[in-house]
């Protein structure tokens, strides 16, 4: 059995040739959305129908993080019964044809390949085979499967080969798949990942294309204010001028798909030490690197170790400080990195900084799936009121 090669980014994939997905219309904004979620995180995909204002119903969610269930529940319309926490005892059958979308970021552990690539049973094991049984379970119209760049060529891509197999096969989709970075969609972080699409019928289907990015890292900051998007104590950041002008004025964020932030004091617990900072700086030794580069106009990826300070590549320090006049080295807040996954203030943090990194870092960046549902046209998959 061959091995499939065609397993890089594909611009093709990309449509470029139709107006943006920006001022795209949804068809039929008054059907409500049956979304169903595993692997649920702190609810990216339903955050995303929120700023989009869409109607949704949430079907089932799950997490084995308990952290998790608690900002879950903190944030979204649910019940108990709703709510699966490990997926190996979750049975979807009794969902079957009642979800319109189910999405997950099912944790991808290498495993081997073996025999001659017999799609799902070269799965065994792993939680991606678990996924994929809820997909053939509940049969919904569409999936996204979302996971990191590095899938792609692991084993040579011999493992995204069965998983696509897996997804095409065993499950019967019309799949579709695509590297997209967070900061192509309005979020100043370099964020790349694979967002793989399944649609039970044939489907012409092209991913948005990206737009221009208009913000820095610093305008999403809770104590900056030197931004072109500041004003009475407020930032106002929107893709739409009009829509700005709007906020400024007076008129509820609610209305538009935007971001308003209040610009306030960080809190001291967030700086480095002297003796830290100058660590950090001083670039690490042989064996251990640290970020020697602070202020970047584009973040680098908020991992889910993110409150581990000392990692190559984790670190996002910035050294603004508005009170005292101190250029104080410090770490990014919690709620600065739910803003750069694409979550407003309104999304209710519950957890300690440690559990909200992670939270963060685990996340799917909010904007990127704004993007796709509005280039799927995700209102055509809804029902009509009852």
């Amino acid at each position: 059995m061959s091995v499939n090669t065609n397993i890089q980014n594909s611009p093709s994939n990309i449509d470029t040739s139709g107006p943006s997905w920006v001022d795209k219309k949804f068809s039929h904004p008054e059907r409500t959305i049956r979304l169903a979620t595993s692997f649920s995180g702190i609810g990216a995909i339903e955050y995303a129908f929120k700023r989009l204002g869409l109607r949704s119903k949430i079907v089932f969610a799950g997490d084995i993080n308990p952290k998790c269930k608690e900002a879950y529940f903190a944030n979204y319309n649910i019940a108990e019964e709703q709510w699966h926490t490990d997926i190996h005892d979750f049975d979807a059958r009794s969902y079957r044809n009642k979800v319109d979308i189910f999405v997950g970021g099912a944790p991808c552990q290498a495993f081997s390949i073996v025999g001659d690539q017999r799609g799902f049973e070269d799965t065994r094991g792993t939680l991606f085979r678990e996924f994929a049984r809820v997909v053939k379970e509940c049969q919904p119209k569409v999936f996204i499967f979302e996971n990191v760049q590095g899938l792609f060529k692991h084993d040579s891509g011999r493992t995204w080969d069965v998983i696509r197999k897996t997804f095409e096969d065993y499950c019967g989709y019309d799949v579709h798949y695509q590297l997209l970075n967070a900061r192509d969609y309005g979020i100043p972080q370099t964020r790349e990942r694979l967002y793989c699409i399944g649609f039970r019928k044939k489907t012409v289907f092209k991913y948005p294309a990206p737009i221009p990015l208009k913000y820095r890292m610093y305008d999403f900051l809770e104590d900056y204010s030197e931004t072109p998007f500041f004003s009475g104590g407020y930032k106002y950041l929107s893709n739409n001028e009009e829509h700005r002008i709007a906020l400024i004025k007076g008129i509820e964020q609610e209305r538009f798909n935007d971001f308003v932030f209040r610009v306030k004091d960080i809190e001291d617990k967030y700086y480095l030490s002297e003796k830290v900072a100058k660590y950090v700086l001083a670039g690490g030794t042989k064996t251990f690197k640290t970020s020697t580069k602070t202020d970047l106009d584009i973040a680098r990826p908020l991992l889910q170790s993110m409150h581990k300070m000392h990692r190559a590549g984790v670190d996002n320090y910035v050294t603004y400080r508005k009170d005292k006049g101190i250029n104080g080295i410090r770490k990014l807040t919690p709620r600065e990195c739910h803003r750069l996954m694409g979550f407003r203030d309104d999304y209710q943090i519950v957890s300690a900084d440690t559990a909200a990194y992670m939270q963060a870092g685990n996340s799917i960046v909010v904007d990127v799936l704004m993007a796709i549902l509005k280039q799927l046209d995700i209102t055509k998959y809804g029902v009509n009121a009852e």
